[in-house]
């Protein structure tokens, strides 16, 4: 497919008229759907390199990407058909980045994603913000089979809003974060409107087991996977049947992409849906090793097992954080959670769990789930209700952020005061 080929869909999709082509950098920042879509599709059919951007980020996001762009220098590759489509990703690392992206990383996901299921047209019901890649590509999906999309308010849907799904051949499918399937599976209708989707695809954060199962007792036909911007979401993901019958990994890889893990349990994911580099950089290979530890089963399902620098070494033992988030998820009732190490002389490293404040647990629940599901290293020494929660994506926590907040707060404690 060429980056023409993509405008002339938009524009049918669309059914909408396009503006002169130009070889001014696009910048996409919009909060209404309607006028996101038709901003895409014009800067789709000029020369010019196009930059998704959170509306949210205010004027300090918008300055990063300004002087991004204006330290970046005469790109050597621009204006080509490759790598014009900047998503942004701010990774658990929490420093902003642009993944390059194009028409051909993107029909190679959207292939590999129907061949997949088994689809041949895609109609999906989006709740996920667009300039997001797990808001971005459920859109494109339609896009690119001819399929009907509409996007929904999250926060109507929430509140009880919830539109009828019209019979398609292929059905509908929904993408939701962990976050937003807790909150639906705890209204009764919304429960009963989640089974009658084809698929409900779930992504963006760890799903704790507890999360998992009680979908599959409601008979939500969900499809847990694992992706990143850098792939242009999914690229691997069970398939409801698999989910219902038990089983709770993130599925086999996808046909366009090949998963393999390195010597040392890191995931990496090969194909055409790698992304091309971070803006103003190129990539020049079509395999990304990520930042994520994993194990496959027996069924040769990927087991997402936690970041790989996201390992706490206390006392000599190495933990790591999202075992005991698990735990403290499951069984402790701490639906959002984030597990890290603080600096401590005597071990080196303590277990710290956050969680937010809003969210208040059982305490006493807790803390008899930690002395009876956590081995003495991997206990949290100290449980932090934070009343800010950063985000940074939807449904995504900030994980830097949750740190960097924990460890200032530790800092300010410890300062010796002035008399």
């Amino acid at each position: 497919m060429e980056r023409a080929e993509l405008s002339r869909v938009l524009r049918t999709w669309l059914s909408g008229e396009l503006g002169a082509r130009s070889a001014e950098p696009k910048l996409i920042s919009e909060t209404d759907p309607a006028r996101f879509m038709a901003a895409f599709a014009e800067a789709t059919a000029s020369e010019a390199d196009v930059f998704l951007c959170d509306p949210h980020w205010g004027t300090t996001g918008k300055e990063r990407v300004t002087t991004l762009l204006q330290s970046s220098g005469q790109d050597p590759r621009s204006h080509t058909s490759l790598g014009w489509l900047m998503i942004p990703t701010g990774g658990s690392g929490g420093r902003l980045q642009f993944a390059r992206h194009d028409q051909d990383t993107i029909a190679a996901a959207v292939r590999g994603f129907t061949q997949h299921f088994s689809l041949k047209q895609v109609n999906a019901m989006g709740v996920l913000p667009l300039h997001h890649v797990s808001g971005f590509m459920p859109w494109m999906r339609c896009v690119l089979t001819g399929g009907e999309y509409r996007h929904l308010d999250w926060k109507a849907v929430e509140q009880g809003d919830l539109p009828d799904l019209p019979a398609k051949p292929d059905g509908w499918v929904l993408s939701v974060v962990p976050t937003q399937l807790e909150r639906l599976l705890r209204q009764p209708l919304a429960t009963e409107w989640l089974a009658e989707f084809r698929i409900v695809f779930l992504g963006g954060a760890a799903a704790g087991g507890g999360l998992l199962d009680r979908a599959a007792a409601a008979l939500i036909p969900l499809a847990p996977g694992y992706g990143l911007t850098e792939t242009v979401a999914m690229v691997t993901a069970l398939r409801p049947e698999e989910f219902l019958a038990g089983a709770r990994s993130s599925g086999r890889a996808l046909p366009h992409a090949q998963v393999d893990l390195t010597s040392d349990g890191t995931i990496s994911v090969r194909g055409r849906s790698v992304f091309r580099g971070y803006y103003p950089k190129w990539l020049t290979t079509e395999t990304l090793v990520t930042n994520d530890t994993g194990s496959f089963d027996e069924r040769g399902h990927l087991v997402v097992l936690g970041r790989k620098d996201g390992v706490i070494i206390s006392g000599g033992e190495k933990i790591q954080p999202a075992e005991v988030e698990a735990v403290l998820r499951d069984r402790g009732g701490l639906t959002e959670v984030v597990v890290m190490g603080l600096a401590d002389a005597e071990w080196g490293q303590i277990v710290v769990a956050a969680y937010p404040a809003v969210r208040q647990p059982d305490q006493a629940k807790l803390q008899q789930v930690i002395n009876s599901h956590l081995l003495a290293p991997q206990r949290p020494k100290r449980l932090i209700a934070m009343e800010s929660w950063p985000l940074t994506g939807p449904g995504k926590v900030n994980r830097a952020e949750v740190a960097r907040l924990v460890r200032s707060s530790q800092e300010a404690n410890t300062k010796p005061r002035s008399s």
